[in-house]
């Protein structure tokens, strides 16, 4: 994102949702007040890890983004629903022609010293909550006490705010953030990133980790959480902002109540949609789709390619996972085209990580790859067998993998590519896990030889430093390399955005060809939802992995839902 775009083409911030040009001449449907929306997000299966943005969770923005809002959020307007461009799938990239201020007004780049100052909306208020907080406005200073307390945890993601010098509030609506250097993401890190909520101090005081006392100023207030179970969200009956649809502009959100609904097993999750107990199911897969369409046929439907790669970690600092050989052997082994035909019934790309092809310009397709990388994606278990011979690996020889129990499609690809791996000699050791304990081996480096997983894209830059630079707490491999570190310090203080997609093309190029995962093809997710969820195209995120505006967007025809039964 260069300097220029976001200097004046957002600095206003649209608020409202309208229609462009080229759908203006349907009038939209006219909104209603009132009913549940329920939903399966994206995480189903997975209950809230944490309420507190300071234990950086990447999952918490996804519950808490209901009521704590940011400085910057998705410009919904410009979706492809109302004539725009943008699906929102992604899952924490805003193009940067579609970014809108929330909590923020106007922002604007000042220099010597390099600095952005930001207006804050006024009127915008933290409604009473008994026993935590009286009713207040929102003010500078609130954003300066989220930024600090989340710089000062002890848990942050390691050179995170390096590029910020101070930040402070200079009026009561005005916040600057001083620079040491420019740097490329600065509006994700803290503007609509995984850990950017803006909460005030009395919630921190009273037991922000306790959901009971949660309080934001966003268009829900959390008013239940059974772990394992529901999340639920009432209407804030005070909330600031208004959406406009046509000539009209009407107050948010539409719905009095919002529920996740987190169910770890996937036939009854399948049967909620189907049987109208769930208004929205986000995440399907292909297997589940046919079946859904002839029972239920007046569901609607949106495709999308999965913003997380999928792979299998090597612990790189352990013998034989250290030789490159043995790396790539392992992933010659596994015949991926077979997986994307066979398992996947076609519903699955080759090559998707770790860079989306949704990202234009980042992106470039396995074709135009060196033959050393395309000779990763061939099937080849002869010289995969040579390789390992070579490395001195003898014939069954075992290890390890740990794998998440919450997904079905990981319980069951795994075995698979275990199958793969005894052809050449090599057995897999399976080992399922709990999410919890899954992913505290991994925060913890307490991981197994191999670690079997899912990772989101985020966005262009974050899919490389977060997955291949030292120290990351996303780093399953454990990768290390003080060049490969250099080149992505260079990458983010690089202004021309051109410039910055071929140094990541070339980082891309560098990190599979070195193969610390066995690559494997991203398979296609489906959403589904039934007609009378209104406003709605399948869209996923409003900022990373934050889905509160969309939802708060969302209307229900309760009579057109009764009359189909429901």
């Amino acid at each position: 994102m260069s300097i220029g775009k976001l200097g004046t083409g957002l600095a206003a911030g649209a608020l409202a949702l309208g229609l462009s040009a080229g759908a203006a001449a349907q009038a939209p449907e006219k909104p209603r007040y009132g009913g549940t929306l329920e939903v399966g997000t994206v995480y189903v299966t997975l209950s809230a890890l944490s309420w507190d943005p300071a234990d950086w969770n990447w999952k918490q923005n996804h519950d808490t983004g209901q009521f704590y809002e940011q400085l910057f959020a998705a410009d919904l307007s410009k979706s492809k629903k109302h004539g725009g461009k943008h699906a929102f799938y992604a899952d924490a990239w805003l193009p940067s022609d579609a970014i809108r201020g929330e909590l923020a007004e106007s922002w604007q780049w000042k220099d010597n010293p390099l600095r952005i100052e930001v207006k804050l909306r006024k009127g915008i208020m933290f409604p009473e909550k008994p026993g935590v907080m009286k009713a207040r406005e929102l003010v500078a200073d609130d954003v300066v006490y989220s930024f600090n307390r989340l710089d000062k945890s002890p848990k942050k993601i390691l050179t995170y705010f390096d590029h910020v010098e101070k930040v402070e509030a200079t009026d009561s609506h005005t916040v600057v953030f001083t620079f040491k250097d420019f740097f490329a993401e600065w509006d994700y890190r803290f503007g609509w990133g995984y850990f950017s909520g803006i909460y005030p101090k009395e919630v921190v005081d009273a037991g922000i980790a306790n959901w009971k006392n949660a309080n934001g100023t966003g268009p829900f207030m959390l008013t239940d959480f059974v772990q394992g179970n529901s999340n639920t969200y009432t209407k804030n009956p005070g909330y600031w902002d208004k959406v406009k649809l046509g000539d009209a502009e009407y107050k948010l959100p539409f719905v009095d109540k919002l529920v996740y609904r987190t169910i770890k097993d996937e036939a009854t999750f399948i049967t909620a949609l189907r049987t109208g107990k769930l208004d929205i199911l986000e995440a399907i897969r292909w297997q589940n789709v046919d079946s859904l369409k002839k029972s239920a046929p007046q569901l609607k439907w949106s495709r999308w390619l999965n913003m997380s790669g999928t792979f299998m970690a090597f612990q790189v600092n352990q013998k034989p996972f250290d030789d490159v050989r043995v790396r790539r052997a392992l992933n010659m082994a596994v015949n991926k085209q077979e997986i994307v035909k066979a398992y996947y019934n076609g519903n699955a790309e080759l090559f998707a990580y770790p860079m989306h092809p949704d990202y234009i310009g980042y992106y470039e397709p396995l074709e135009k790859m060196p033959a050393s990388i395309q000779e990763l994606f061939t099937y080849d278990p002869r010289k995969a067998r040579k390789l390992l011979d070579e490395a001195g690996v003898p014939k069954n020889f075992s290890f390890k993998v740990q794998v998440c129990s919450c997904s079905p499609d990981h319980m069951e690809l795994l075995p698979l590519i275990a199958a793969y791996l005894e052809q050449i000699g090599v057995k897999l050791e399976i080992q399922p896990m709990e999410y919890a304990a899954f992913l505290s081996a991994m925060t913890s480096r307490t991981m197994t030889a191999g670690y079997f997983m899912n990772n989101g894209h985020t966005n262009p830059t974050t899919t490389i430093r977060k997955s291949f630079t030292t120290g990351q707490q996303w780093n399953p491999s454990g990768w290390s390399d003080p060049a490969f570190d250099k080149k992505m310090f260079e990458v983010y203080r690089t202004r021309d955005e051109e410039k910055r997609q071929e140094m990541l093309k070339e980082m891309t190029r560098e990190i599979l060809d070195k193969a610390p995962y066995i690559w494997l093809p991203t398979p296609y997710v489906y959403t589904a939802w039934w007609p009378w969820v209104k406003n709605y195209n399948g869209e996923l995120r409003a900022g990373a992995v934050r889905p509160g505006p969309i939802y708060a967007r969302i209307w229900l025809d309760q009579e057109m839902k009764k009359k189909m039964g429901y």
